[in-house]
């Protein structure tokens, strides 16, 4: 009986086939694996309330996961490395927030709002007395706004040292020159500073900051070193204006009654804004919303800001650390901080962050 040939080379074909997908399982292993590893060491490292456990749970975890990977046959490794990382997923999702702790001064009272009908009530909004970044008194005051003359929407960009990053402010303006704005930022403890990496984690508390623009705006202009506000004026119909306002005010409410943690991706300064709509009516994610220092650059785009400028004439037009410095603790500071901004023709802060 003579041997069919074409035997040897299909046995040799479905073998390097398998050998391929062998490969690939394990690359999507170490894909997964590697990086669930690393955040799960990091997480031990950063949110172990114990300080002095921190270093050495973060390090058994690692060596543990490597003997594992020398030692045991697959694909129980595999399996072992995965459920150590959800075991660490669970206890981190069971650190809770908290509005009791030792805040920092300027943080220690949150605002919250009453509404009725179109007349808002904006409690323990925040006008600190500057002497330096770091010497000041506290004070606050409630006010009532009237919906109904909500006249304009504007938005603040600061850059701190990468122009690729900013810190975003939005501010409302009401009729007889009142404004209010709301800078969204982490719950500092005392002793405690900003960290991008720590803010990855559960280190900070979200806290809408509620507060006069000579608050929030002068302390950047004015006392921090290195800072560069920019105000982006927008128009708004006064529908929309309401609505993004009352957005931030049930945000407000919500963080008075129930702490949240604030994330450097998914909950900041910039993407906070966005999540205050409802999932179905946001627009598609564009890049510039996560690194914001182009946020502007993305607004221009879209038709939201001053388009019959040039962007780079418009940009240098908004930079207000000049005029900030200018009128320091003027009655009208945030009138005199807005001469010569330019208009925009259309648009919305709101319709910029969500239109598509």
């Amino acid at each position: 009986m003579e041997e069919n040939p074409s035997i040897a080379p299909d046995a040799t074909k479905k073998a390097s086939g398998l050998r391929w997908l062998r490969c690939l399982a394990v690359c999507l292993a170490w894909c997964c694996l590697v990086p669930a590893t690393l955040w799960a060491m990091a997480a031990l490292y950063f949110d172990v309330r114990v300080s002095w456990l921190r270093t050495p749970l973060a390090v058994a975890y690692g060596l543990g996961i490597l003997a594992v990977w020398i030692w045991v046959r697959r694909p129980l490794k595999t399996v072992i490395t995965a459920c150590g990382f959800v075991v660490v997923l669970l206890w981190w999702f069971s650190l809770q927030p908290s509005n009791d702790r030792d805040w920092t001064p300027d943080l220690a009272v949150l605002p919250y709002a009453e509404i009725s009908g179109n007349q808002v009530t904006i409690h323990n909004i925040r006008n600190c007395d500057y002497r330096t970044e770091t010497d000041f008194d506290v004070r606050h005051y409630d006010r009532t706004f009237d919906l109904d003359k909500l006249q304009t929407v504007d938005l603040y960009l600061v850059y701190w040292g990468s122009p690729h990053m900013a810190h975003t402010m939005v501010s409302f303006g009401f009729g007889g020159g009142e404004f209010v704005c709301f800078s969204i930022e982490t719950r500092k403890e005392k002793g405690e500073g900003y960290s991008a990496t720590k803010g990855l984690f559960r280190q900070f508390e979200l806290t809408y900051v509620v507060a006069d623009e000579r608050d929030l705006v002068r302390l950047r202009t004015n006392y921090r070193v290195g800072e560069d506000a920019y105000l982006y004026r927008v128009q708004m119909t006064p529908e929309q204006g309401r609505t993004f306002f009352l957005n931030y005010l049930r945000r407000v409410n919500e963080l008075h009654k129930r702490a949240e943690w604030y994330n450097a991706i998914t909950d900041n300064c910039t993407t906070a804004i966005r999540t205050q709509r409802a999932a179905q009516d946001r627009a598609p994610w564009d890049w510039r919303m996560l690194v914001n220092g182009h946020l502007d650059e993305l607004l221009y785009e879209r038709g939201t800001l001053a388009t019959n400028l040039p962007f780079a004439e418009l940009k240098q037009g908004c930079h207000v650390n000049a005029r900030a410095k200018a009128a320091d603790k003027a009655d009208d500071f945030s009138r005199r901080i807005r001469e010569g901004i330019p208009l925009p023709e259309t648009g919305t802060v709101e319709e910029m962050l969500n239109r598509p």
